[in-house]
């Protein structure tokens, strides 16, 4: 079983201008990314016990030096709360954290990725090119269903006789249901593409992000890909560091072409898609060339 973990950057209103009350108009965001980082079962433990452990350790040191008993519950890592210290000044883990601790942190997440042997996967709404009418709801059944086929065709070409689930941050009951019953159907007719999910099994399950390691890590590495991508900073340290991890046309399949495990939804007139193309084509020159990436 591949444990599939899911998170969003973004959102999901297609408006690229937003009115305000003063009769002025912002501009939205044009960018959604929807991420799975997919572990095998067996290196859950892997995963899981490093972050947690080093969390308890700055539990420890904190509660020694302020008196302030915390509990894991209290340690949710997203990547805005790492990256923005107003953030991090109202979080009651983080606001008692060095840098060098943060830093630290951080870094036993990244470490997770190689030791577990992830695989990262993302569908990139590029919403100034969606067609009118286009709805949030549209926009996340749609990127749901893409983000789908890309786990589907990644079980098909390495881990056929594998199955796997997918595991989402519990938001709503509302938004639950609603993203349930969407799935139900898509493993019960398949998908606008005629792709029948074959490894998916069962609802997507729902957890509470704050005591799920592999959701923060996903959020995480979704963040890093929609920095990269909206800013067109393939170089950006953080994406660089979780590059490896994302599927790419350089591997190795079983069956069937190989494929980009960036999906860019619409395809036909998004220029993230030749960047997608940059990226792998980077990517497939490190793989041969290790050097390259130093």
């Amino acid at each position: 079983m591949f444990l599939c973990y899911v998170d969003e950057t973004g959102n999901r209103d297609p408006r690229l201008e937003i009115p305000q009350k003063d009769g002025s108009a912002k501009a939205g965001d044009w960018l959604y990314a929807l991420t799975a980082v997919c572990i095998f079962e067996q290196r859950w433990h892997t995963m899981e016990k490093p972050i947690n452990r080093h969390k308890v350790a700055l539990i420890e040191r904190i509660c020694k030096d302020t008196g302030n008993a915390l509990t894991l519950a209290d340690c949710e890592i997203k990547s805005n709360w790492l990256r923005q210290p107003r953030e991090r000044e109202r979080h009651p883990f983080l606001q008692h954290l060095s840098i060098p601790e943060l830093t630290a942190l951080a870094d036993v997440y990244y470490a997770q990725l190689a030791a577990c042997h992830a695989t990262t996967f993302c569908v990139l709404v590029d919403k100034r090119h969606l067609p009118s009418g286009t709805t949030q709801r549209d926009i996340h059944l749609r990127s749901w269903e893409q983000l789908l086929e890309l786990i589907e065709q990644f079980m098909r070409a390495r881990h056929h006789k594998h199955q796997a689930i997918m595991i989402n941050d519990d938001v709503s009951r509302e938004f639950n249901l609603m993203l349930a019953m969407n799935h139900a159907q898509l493993l019960d007719t398949g998908t606008h593409q005629d792709v029948w999910l074959r490894h998916i099994c069962e609802m997507p399950m729902f957890v509470k992000s704050e005591l799920s390691a592999g959701v923060q890590l996903a959020d995480i590495c979704s963040y890093n890909i929609y920095r990269a991508f909206k800013t067109g900073e393939l170089q950006y340290p953080f994406f660089k560091r979780i590059a490896p991890s994302i599927w790419g046309p350089h591997q190795r399949v079983r069956a069937g072409k190989p494929f980009s495990g960036i999906s860019v939804m619409p395809s036909e007139q998004s220029p993230l898609v030749s960047l997608v193309k940059k990226f792998e084509i980077e990517q497939a020159r490190i793989i041969s060339d290790p050097g390259l990436s130093e």
